[in-house]
């Protein structure tokens, strides 16, 4: 099992990315993460990251910034 999957850190310095955007493309279906049975942590299976590896460097791979919401300010006014 070790061979097979990487941790959010390995796989995170394997795409060049922080691991909060790896858990951000999870949530958003981008690249599926699976859990570790024992610890729940997030596990990536090796030949997913090495696929998307070579899907960016041969410019196949369409990354797209999700819109935002914009923000919703609240003003407060206090009178004395």
């Amino acid at each position: 099992m070790q061979g097979n999957f990487l941790t959010i850190k390995r796989a995170s310095e394997l795409l060049e990315v922080t691991p909060l955007t790896l858990r951000n493309w999870d949530r958003n279906g981008k690249l599926s993460a699976r859990r570790h049975p024992m610890s729940n942590y997030r596990i990536y299976l090796r030949e997913d990251i090495e696929r998307l590896v070579h899907d960016i460097t041969a410019g196949s791979a369409p990354i797209k910034a999700k819109k935002r919401k914009p923000l919703k300010r609240k003003l407060v006014v206090r009178s004395e």
